[in-house]
Formats: structure tokens, sequence, C-alpha cells
């Protein structure tokens, strides 16, 4: 027999993982882009219901997006768990981590719903008019009521993706993105059936929608489960287990790291638009407008770097080693692609991309020159998301913490204030001094991540 068919090559056995990797990666960008293209629609239709909206609604989804993906990065440990536990062939092991997520998850419902209904000191401390401050707290307010059915629909994925289903929960992220574009258009601008007129919210009717969108997508996944013949052996109820304090210490060595890591970096962003609302609601405008684009163009990445900690975690619970290195090493060529095809998109595209999120031109300008610099860290952005989650998949996360701390707050934010308010290094730069700042720290992230990566392979 031929020896090359006996022992595959590297490069065979790299198209083989890329293959496994498209497979399971390729309903996740789905789910993540629906799950994204909620916020698209929700800045699309408040930046057409007024600018003021737009700029509450990017405000509100500044406060609630890092708080949000802190919990769902604690809940992500799930993904890994289930998945090494498939690989090592220890089902029995499944439903009793996965109701550990679950009790975590309750816990959190109520921890984000607290945070969520009392940020208003933290717009008036930070100068946000009135006006725009109603607008963003009412948005929040309504948001909250959906918290639970995000946070349980999260933990259900560490136990459908973790299985390898990874349409399961692409599925019901459509089912939730389709029901919030007709819930968006009847909250933001109000609706009458006969003589009953229900009024238009504006920003706030996003919070509402969403939320609503969002049950339903819960209540549809949970009887999915309950009567899909995959899951016969894997049932929440009649696998219920009681709270296991080691078990969900142990989910939260892992996930807590994640959690910490994702809010670090979300909130960098986030943290950037609350220090521009000096600058007015204009310029938070185009800011909301170009994060919001260039995160949708992010969920490509993402995405292969969520298939990357599934795959990983699953061949070091089959012990397969060697698989797992080769294919953790083979990852950055396919991060250095799609940075090459997203880069050129923003740059080239970002004209006719600010034109669809509002007909402002004001904020269409800054927006342009935003993109401009967007389309610059690409090729960092990419490569730092694919390492940190190849990472997570040697359940490696405490060190990747400190890197992305490091790189957001100590480098990119000091360095971004400097930029855009003083002269100290140039003249003042305004928004766009934030912006060239995401460049350093981006590029100080993906650097640290992949001598992380190479070394960490070392000693496996």
């Amino acid at each position: 027999m031929n020896s090359s068919a006996q022992h595959p090559t590297a490069i065979s056995q790299t198209l083989q993982e890329w293959k496994a990797l498209a497979l399971l990666g390729g309903p996740i960008l789905v789910a993540q882009l629906a799950q994204m293209a909620n916020g698209v629609i929700d800045t699309m239709m408040a930046g057409h219901a007024s600018a003021r909206d737009l700029a509450a609604v990017g405000i509100g989804t500044g406060i609630w997006g890092p708080v949000l993906l802190f919990f769902i990065g604690v809940l992500s440990a799930l993904q890994p768990l289930v998945s090494g536990h498939r690989g090592a062939e220890n089902h029995a092991r499944i439903m009793p981590v996965t109701w550990q997520g679950l009790y975590i998850a309750f816990v959190g419902c109520i921890l984000m719903a607290a945070i969520l209904t009392h940020v208003r000191p933290i717009f008036v401390l930070l100068g946000l008019d009135a006006e725009t401050t109603d607008i963003a707290q009412a948005y929040l307010d309504a948001l909250a009521w959906g918290i639970p059915a995000v946070l349980l629909l999260n933990a259900l994925r560490g136990l459908t993706d973790g299985m390898g289903h990874t349409k399961i929960i692409m599925v019901f992220c459509l089912i939730s993105t389709i029901l919030n574009l007709p819930f968006n258009y009847l909250f933001i601008f109000g609706f009458s059936i006969g003589n009953w007129q229900f009024p238009a919210l504006g920003g706030e009717g996003c919070g509402w929608a969403t939320a609503a969108s969002n049950w339903i997508a819960l209540i549809a996944l949970l009887v999915y489960l309950n009567r899909n013949k995959d899951y016969k052996n894997f049932h929440l109820i009649g696998d219920w287990t009681k709270p296991d304090w080691q078990e969900i210490k142990h989910i939260l060595q892992l996930g807590l790291p994640i959690g910490f890591a994702m809010f670090v970096e979300v909130s960098m962003f986030c943290a950037i638009a609350l220090f521009l609302s000096p600058l007015g609601p204009t310029v938070i405008a185009a800011h909301q407008v170009v994060l919001n684009a260039i995160s949708l163009f992010f969920m490509v990445p993402l995405s292969l770097g969520m298939a990357l900690t599934l795959r990983v975690s699953f061949l070091i619970g089959a012990e397969e080693h060697q698989k797992a290195k080769l294919l953790a090493r083979s990852a950055i060529f396919l991060a250095l692609g799609i940075s090459c095809v997203n880069a050129p998109i923003l740059f080239f595209g970002r004209d006719f991309i600010s034109s669809l999120y509002t007909n402002e031109m004001e904020v269409r300008l800054i927006a342009i020159q935003l993109f401009a610099l967007g389309a610059i860290f690409q090729i960092a952005d990419v490569t730092q998301v694919t390492m940190i989650n190849v990472l997570r998949g040697y359940k490696d996360t405490k060190i990747p913490m400190f890197i992305m701390l490091f790189s957001f707050w100590c480098v990119c934010l000091p360095l971004g204030y400097v930029l855009t308010f003083t002269n100290w290094l140039s003249a003042p730069m305004g928004a766009a001094g934030f912006w060239a700042a995401l460049i350093v720290g981006l590029t100080c992230a993906a650097i640290l991540l992949s001598v992380r990566v190479l070394r960490f392979k070392a000693h496996q």
C-alpha cells in the first residue's frame, strides 16, 4: 500500500481539517450574522427615525453590548467542554455540564437586568443631553425584558454547538432576526388597529422588538429540543441535574477569563462611543455606523474562531494532539485570507456602506473617514480573534485575557484619548484619533496572541 495513503501529508490533513471547520463554521457564521443583523436593523431603523434616536440606540448598545458579551463569554465555556466530552466519548457528562451552565445563565439574567435598568447615572456623568439620555435608558429598560431569553439561548447553544450541530442555533437565530424587522417597524414608528393607536416609541421600540423576537426564538428552541430524536438521550427535563458547585466552579474558571476578555475588547469599542459623546450626536452617530458595519464583517473571522474552538477541543478530547497543533498553526492562513477580502471592501465601499445607514451628509462624511482606518486594521483584528479562539480550544484562557486587557485598555484607549483630544502627539484628530489607536492596539493583541499560540503548542 502507498505510504502516503497510510500517512496523509500535512497538506492533505490541513485541507481535511479546513473542510471540517467549514462544516462547523458555516452555520455559525449564518447564526452570527443573524444575531448581528438585529443590531444592524436596530441601528438603521433608529437612524431613519432621527439622528438623536440613532445616537441613543448607539449609546445604549455601548452599555449592554459589553455586558451581554461578558455573560455570553462565560457561557461559551460550555462549547469546548461539551465538545471535549463528545470527542472523548464521555456522553454521560454532557447533560450535567449543560445544566450547570443553565444555572449560571439564571444568575446572569438577574445581574444583567439589574445593570441595564440602572445606568442613567453613567449617562449623566458623561454629560449626555437629557433627551438622548431618556431615549437610551428607555431602550435599555425595554431590552432588559429579553435578557433571560438571550442568556438561556446561549447556554443551550453550548449543548447544540458542542454536539457539532451548529445548524440548530443558526435556524433559531434566523427566526429571531426575521421577526425583529417587522417588530422594529411596529414599535419604532407605531401602528393602529381600528380606533386603537399604538404610539411610535422611536429608539425605545428597538429594545421591545429585540426582546420579543428573542423570547419567541427561545420558546421555539425548547420545543425543538424536546421533540428532536437526536436529543432523546440529552433531554433537559429527563436529565435534570441539581447544582454541582464543583462543576460550576470548573465552568467559571474557564468561562470567566473568556467573558472578561470579550468584555475588554467590546467595551473598548463601546467606551470610544462614550468618550466621543461630548463631540455631539453627529460624531457618535458616525462612529456607531462604522462600528456596526465593521462588526458585521467581523462575524466571518469570529465564526471561524468559534469553529476552531469546537474543533480543537474535540481533537484534544479525542487525543489527536498532532492534528490539533496542525490546525491551530494553519488557521493563520485562513485569517489572512479573510482580512484580504474584508479590507478592500471596507475601504473602496465606504461611501456606499455609509449611505445605507443614514441620509445625513455630515454623518456620512465622518463615517467615510473612519471606514478607511477600519480597513487598515483588518489583518490585525482577524488575526487576534483567530488566535484567541485557538487558545480557548486548548482551554488556555487566563493569559489571553491579560493580553487583551493590556492591548486594549493600556495601549489603545489611552493613545486614542491623546490623539483625539490633545496636541501631545499631533493636532487633535477628533473621532479619527481613537480609530487610529485601534490599529496600534489590535496589532499589539495579534502579535502577542500569535506568539502565545506558537509557544503554547510547543509544549503539547
